[in-house]
């Protein structure tokens, strides 16, 4: 069978680059099902991009690699799709864009952007062998029981990370990319949950409040939670792309007050009362339960003098700790590192290796921050080599 492209992998960049890559493309995963990571993403209302996506929301050894693929292909662009489409959606916080209904929308979508281009889809197909010779691509897949022979002019990798394995995921596009000569930057889990030993916070698990969450190179402010394993919520799996082993990061509980001057008021206005019982005004009283043997929090306000008070809450607004590790690729919501972009061109993600080799999506050594960041490089990167697949065939 003679093709045009194959595009292996058939989720959020794979989809996306089929519908623009002409005539003559099939997709193949090994999934039952298109789409998966698209179908669960956002608790099934798929956070499908953001307002503010921009460069500096992204990752990689090259911060300048994205710019050209994001800049032609914006949130924008993708907003005006899905308004095509008729799919109701709405922005919950910080320019984060979810359906009203269901995620399942947005694959629906996709396969009939798919459809309407001519481009084949073939699901629980594995590829047993792969060559190049003669500027074709040769492929051996088994589907159905059966092995075929499928040759191509282009083909493309969308195969993502290595994130979230039970659903599939593997460091396939990692290993055909070797295979043809491009190089792999160090691969780790990214926006993931730290953890930490013993359980150390599992009287707090379930507790959830705003924190400023910061290292040497980064600092977010969003939800913290507490879990049996460690840390969780939004700051923290923000932090975790910037994070390494070993490293301490800081915690500030209350990123929009001035604990100092709200004690100290207090203190002059209610002195007989218990520093605990006045914290628990500030902050969710399980916590300052759980810190007042750790801060030595006891006795009442009027006992303390300004700098005790000061130093208690510079502690309260500086919580240093050393994650032990993170939850890993188990539970990590993408892959940082990848196909190094080096040996892409950042206009069209084809491989300066072979002609007619091409990387894009989460394989490449491009990530996200959480919010929908990630689907718009998927986006904007399948659109980049499918668009210029298309222009190569007139």
């Amino acid at each position: 069978m003679q093709l045009n492209t194959i595009i292996l992998g058939a989720g959020a960049a794979g989809m996306m680059c089929a519908a623009h890559a002409g005539p003559g493309t099939l997709v193949l995963d090994h999934a039952r099902a298109p789409g998966e990571k698209i179908r669960i993403s956002g608790g099934g209302r798929c956070n499908f991009t953001n307002m503010y996506a921009g460069p500096e929301n992204f990752l990689s050894q090259n911060p300048h690699f994205c710019k050209s693929a994001l800049a032609r292909y914006t949130q924008w662009d993708f907003i005006d799709l899905v308004n095509r489409h008729g799919i109701a959606w709405h922005e919950k916080t910080l320019g984060q864009l979810f359906c009203d209904s269901s995620a399942k929308q947005i694959v629906a979508m996709l396969l009939s952007e798919m459809e309407r281009a001519g481009a084949t889809l073939w699901l629980n197909t594995s590829l047993k062998d792969l060559s190049h010779a003669d500027g074709r691509f040769c492929l051996m897949v088994e589907r159905e029981g059966k092995t075929e022979r499928l040759t191509a002019r282009n083909l493309v990798l969308a195969t993502g990370g290595k994130s979230i394995p039970k659903m599939g995921a593997t460091g396939l596009a990692y290993d055909i990319a070797r295979q043809f000569g491009l190089t792999i930057t160090e691969t780790r889990a990214g926006l993931v949950p730290f953890t930490f030993p013993e359980g150390r916070f599992a009287p707090l698990a379930g507790l959830s409040l705003p924190a400023r969450l910061s290292n040497q190179r980064a600092s977010f402010d969003e939800a913290l939670l507490f879990t049996h394993r460690g840390l969780s919520g939004p700051a923290v799996l923000q932090l975790s792309s910037y994070w390494r082993e070993g490293e301490e990061i800081g915690v500030d509980l209350a990123p929009d007050l001035d604990l100092y001057t709200e004690l100290r008021d207090q203190r002059q206005a209610s002195g007989r009362r218990d520093l605990t019982t006045e914290l628990a005004r500030l902050l969710p009283a399980r916590l300052v339960e759980f810190l007042a043997p750790k801060l030595g929090l006891k006795g009442r306000l009027a006992d303390q003098s300004d700098s005790a008070l000061r130093g208690l809450t510079d502690a309260l607004h500086d919580w240093r700790l050393t994650p032990s590790g993170t939850e890993g690729y188990r539970t990590a919501e993408v892959t940082l590192g990848g196909i190094d972009t080096d040996g892409l061109d950042a206009r069209t993600m084809a491989a300066s290796s072979l002609p007619g080799l091409y990387a894009i999506g989460e394989a490449v050594d491009v990530t996200g921050w959480l919010g929908g960041y990630n689907f718009q490089w998927a986006w904007s990167s399948g659109h980049a080599a499918g668009t210029a697949i298309a222009k190569a065939q007139h």
